[in-house]
């Protein structure tokens, strides 16, 4: 599945269920396009999180803060500049730039196959390559909501093709000049991945 839908909040699973897919929506809907002013001001409003991580609720805590006080259009041009650009991105957030080790591999081809495995394609109209960070946050949401998958299966996806990218992603959104709104967004993303991690090293 590739490319992010509109925001939407999950509330007919157990509580936790619907906060994980919840967050993987949110992530999928602002690594896809900037926020506009409506989803600022739902961040902004949407309260502490009660999380025995105080990691994850202090990054949650920052995000909210910056939500708060942001600028639909400031965003936009930081967006545009930051992952955008002209020519080559300063930022990318297609994940196999992090993870390609040797120039003959091709890793869009294996998570193709995963994902027909799964029972997902490309949606119509979406030109984006599958391994944009917001389409496998999409893709998450989807098995944890939609599909209701077993965690073992979320955890085989999440540690194939999420898990190798996450630290690099987020640090090259944090070491960018032009990152302010997103410095809190990767940070954000980095504390609930890493949860996502410790929670399926339990499995």
């Amino acid at each position: 599945m590739s490319g992010a839908q509109p925001l939407t909040f999950v509330a007919s699973l157990p509580p936790e269920e619907a906060a994980r897919a919840n967050f993987y929506g949110l992530l999928a809907r602002l690594f896809y396009a900037p926020p506009d002013a409506a989803l600022l001001e739902a961040i902004a409003g949407a309260g502490d999180m009660d999380a025995e991580d105080g990691g994850i609720a202090e990054a949650w805590q920052d995000l909210a803060r910056a939500a708060a006080g942001a600028d639909a259009e400031a965003i936009r041009e930081e967006y545009e500049n930051t992952f955008v650009g002209t020519g080559k991105a300063p930022v990318t957030l297609y994940t196999s730039a992090y993870t390609i080790r040797y120039s003959n591999e091709v890793p869009l081809v294996g998570l193709r196959g995963a994902l027909s495995e799964l029972g997902l394609a490309r949606r119509e109209g979406v030109h984006e390559p599958e391994d944009h960070i917001a389409a496998l946050c999409e893709t998450m949401r989807h098995l944890v909501a939609e599909q209701k998958r077993d965690l073992h299966e979320q955890a085989r996806f999440f540690r194939r093709w999420i898990a190798p990218a996450v630290e690099p992603l987020c640090n090259a959104i944090e070491k960018h000049q032009g990152s302010d709104f997103y410095r809190h967004v990767g940070r954000f993303a980095k504390a609930f991945f890493d949860l996502e991690q410790s929670s399926f090293e339990m499995l």
